[in-house]
């Protein structure tokens, strides 16, 4: 008994700091944004996320930028994708995790 406790307090540990999904939750529905082909959750700290401006930049590429720690909007959008590192870019409804620039090429082809 003591021990289906602790793995029951263990999962509820889990899904409150987010390193696992609640079951229960219902996902967000995250639409494309109507002004942006390109959708990047960042944060302002991070190295990766500034080489993926970087990147972009030098592209001319013009994206729409949340950053997940100071905007609700952008938290709620990034959750319901799943994020579980940033950055996390939208490019045309596919997803890119991490900085991969052959794959943001790749999908920037497309657009």
């Amino acid at each position: 008994m003591k021990t289906v406790a602790l793995a029951i307090a263990a999962v509820i540990l889990l899904v409150k700091f987010e390193v696992i999904g609640n079951p229960f939750q219902s996902q967000v529905v995250v639409p494309l944004h109507a002004d942006a082909d390109v959708v990047l959750y960042a944060t302002s700290w991070c190295g990766y996320c500034r080489a993926t401006r970087e990147l972009l930049g030098q592209l001319g590429v013009p994206y729409k930028e949340f950053d997940i720690e100071n905007s609700k909007q952008g938290k709620q959008e990034y959750k319901g994708l799943n994020g579980k590192g940033v950055p996390l870019l939208l490019i045309n409804g596919e997803i890119v995790r991490g900085y991969n620039p052959n794959k943001i090429k790749e999908l920037l082809r497309n657009i």
